[in-house]
């Protein structure tokens, strides 16, 4: 009786070895589809991090972002031109035109603009009148013009208004005869 039992383990452990092998060719198909999930789901978080990181930045970053983009530029035209007399000892009378624009681009600071406007003018006639014509000859005198005008706008508006109030002068017409 002993040869059936031995007989019936046989056939057990053939029956479990078949089992075997019909479950191994799913194994590889089952960790195959559970790795592509997985890598799937990793590069779908990888892409969201990355996004959101770029796009919700920290407060602290979000002000300096916000802080780069100027605001816009707002001119103010000091109307009419100025018209002075050079000073010039030699073939006569000489005259210097120049339209000059004010940009800033702080809102409050074109009001205080605005109301110191004939202060301005009359700080910039004064600088104009000054001026020899060898002196605005070429390009580089122009310049410096310029920004000695600037300097002289922006240190009245200091002394008015407590800020320099003006980042640029333009002269927009520069004529001399």
């Amino acid at each position: 009786m002993e040869l059936p039992l031995v007989a019936a383990a046989a056939d057990k452990t053939k029956k479990s070895t078949d089992k075997d092998k019909a479950a191994k060719p799913r194994s590889p198909l089952l960790v195959t589809a559970l790795i592509a999930v997985v890598a799937a789901g990793a590069a779908g978080g990888g892409v969201w991090y990355f996004t959101q990181s770029h796009d919700e930045k920290t407060p602290a970053k979000a002000a300096t972002a916000k802080s780069a983009v100027p605001a816009p530029a707002q001119y103010f035209g000091l109307e009419p031109p100025f018209v002075v007399n050079l000073s010039s000892s030699f073939d006569g009378p000489r005259y210097l035109q120049v339209e000059v624009q004010l940009m800033t681009r702080d809102p409050a600071a074109l009001e205080a603009i605005k109301l110191h406007a004939p202060a301005i003018r009359a700080k910039l006639l004064m600088l104009f009148s000054q001026v020899e014509p060898a002196q605005i000859a070429d390009r580089a005198g122009k310049e410096r013009l310029q920004a000695d005008s600037l300097a002289e706008v922006q240190k009245l508006l200091k002394a008015e208004t407590g800020s320099k109030g003006v980042d640029e002068l333009l002269f927009t017409s520069f004529v001399t005869q």
